[in-house]
């Protein structure tokens, strides 16, 4: 393929970066600020836990993506993790179920706040090296008319999102405002990112420092 987007099955070197996502909008974040990687998709149990903090949960999925890719890859190679939640009152929204449920997400957060918690984690197995950042966002809604609600179910955007929207789609026309991070809303916060890359020596392109 085409740009930073190289997925494939055999080994890493060491010092190439390893994204342990198939999600295309990590990459084309990573692509947005020139950082070269591969991409080795790592399935593995989303549960949200009951009684688990948001915080403590993504930041946990984070952990496991990238150590459980880190033991596929050539030992050493930096591994990057992350994962994002949309978080109402305290409770994780997940990717919604069926039509019923996005459209009762959509209503919940209908002229409210909520909480976009983006964690990434950079692991580097074989030098027993692991950092964790977190990025928590507030994103505000307009307020949203059920046939607004149905239209956009039916553009099929949200059907495999967090929270039943997508901040780089046309669920932006519902976000009045966001404070943060935006690209931690997409799912992976840049500011964070750089900085846990710089650390091992993954410059992004036009790095000033």
């Amino acid at each position: 393929m085409k740009g930073n987007f190289l997925v494939s099955s055999s080994p890493a070197n060491a010092s190439e970066l390893i994204l342990a996502s198939s999600s295309p909008r990590r990459a084309a974040l990573l692509d947005q600020i020139g950082v070269s990687y591969r991409v080795r998709a790592i399935d593995v149990d989303e549960t949200w836990h009951v009684g688990e903090d948001p915080a403590d949960y993504v930041q946990r999925l984070a952990l496991v993506k990238a150590r459980a890719a880190a033991s596929l890859v050539e030992a050493g190679a930096p591994v990057l993790g992350a994962d994002t939640a949309v978080v109402l009152a305290g409770e994780v929204l997940q990717k919604p179920r069926d039509r019923n449920d996005a459209l009762a997400m959509l209503a919940r957060m209908s002229g409210r706040s909520h909480q976009v918690m983006t964690a990434v984690a950079l692991v580097r197995a074989k030098k027993a090296q692991e950092a964790l950042r977190l990025s928590i966002s507030t994103v505000s809604f307009r307020e949203i008319s059920a046939a607004e609600a149905h239209a956009y179910w039916e553009s099929g955007e949200p059907r495999d999102k967090a929270g039943a929207y997508a901040i780089q789609g046309c669920g932006a026309v519902f976000v009045s405002r966001i404070e943060g991070s935006y690209s931690g809303v997409v799912g992976l916060p840049l500011f964070e990112t750089a900085q846990m890359l710089r650390k091992q020596g993954i410059l992004p392109r036009f790095d000033m420092q």
